[in-house]
């Protein structure tokens, strides 16, 4: 791969173009993507123009850029993650229909939690995640319930760097967050109350796989009235029914009105009127 002469190839400064758009920012003008890049002007406009050409950025009207369709196109054809959002969605669909605030899907990616999908509603309680978005694992019940079943090496390493707790409630010292960690593997289950903002709480277990292992978090975000936990078991039961999808082999379960593959009522839906399909975050 040809190499610039500081010896950084021109794939890692094409990545480092990419990566200067986030989901606050999602357009900026070449200026810009110079500047959160760190490479000269003229070589941020350079890549800029090929990445454009190749369809992986865009320009608007005004001149800006922006992440291209393209882009969106290549990495969920080939999506690692694919088939745990089309297995999971039923089911956080039907979560949603139940509690009528936030329903979010994680995974582990280094020290955050990447979440993948989440579905709101207009009067939902505050929330700061959002589809493509991260949080730090210590600040968050999906964060903290994917570090509780992390690789030891990650769990120190997140233990032995400064924990920034966003609100007063959060995690000050390792020591409550290692408790926090034993407890979740204890009970199989994190609840957080007021760890994002004071009014909401956030309720989250795992999902695991066909293997047993550890691939995701299920969550809600609901009001801090001290009911979070009540939430453990719907969460628990609709986690188990991912992972019996997971379990099947491609094509082998269908959604019907019983929930996935017919076997039933989803999770704590028995008697429940279904609300509106809720909408995807943001909602608008």
């Amino acid at each position: 791969m040809a190499r610039t002469p500081t010896g950084e190839s021109v794939l890692a400064r094409a990545i480092r173009v990419l990566d200067a758009f986030t989901a606050d920012e999602p357009s900026l003008t070449v200026g810009e993507v110079a500047r959160r890049s760190g490479l000269h002007v003229a070589t941020a406009s350079r890549l800029v123009g090929e990445l454009t050409a190749h369809g992986l950025l865009e320009r608007t009207a005004d001149r800006r850029v922006r992440v291209g369709v393209r882009l969106w196109e290549l990495g969920a054809r080939a999506s690692p993650t694919l088939g745990l959002r089309e297995a999971a969605m039923p089911f956080l669909e039907d979560v949603h229909a139940v509690v009528g605030h936030h329903v979010q899907l994680g995974v582990l990616d280094g020290a955050d939690v990447l979440f993948l999908e989440r579905l709101t509603a207009r009067d939902a309680v505050i929330n700061f995640s959002r589809i493509a978005g991260r949080l730090p694992l210590a600040t968050s019940s999906s964060g903290v319930v994917l570090l509780a079943h992390a690789p030891h090496e990650l769990q120190e390493q997140v233990l032995a760097a400064p924990l920034r707790p966003v609100t007063p409630a959060g995690f000050g010292s390792p020591a409550q967050l290692r408790a926090a960690l034993a407890e979740v593997r204890r009970g199989h289950a994190a609840v957080l109350e007021g760890h994002q903002h004071p009014d909401a709480t956030g309720v989250a277990v795992p999902v695991r796989d066909g293997d047993g292992r550890v691939v995701a978090s299920l969550s809600v975000i609901v009001p801090n009235d001290g009911r979070g936990a009540a939430l453990v078991p719907l969460l628990l039961a609709t986690a188990l029914g991912i992972t019996r999808v997971l379990r099947r082999p491609a094509g082998g379960g269908t959604r019907t009105e019983g929930g996935p593959s017919g076997d039933g009522p989803p999770p704590g839906q028995a008697g429940v009127t279904r609300r509106p399909r809720p909408c995807r975050s943001p909602c608008r």
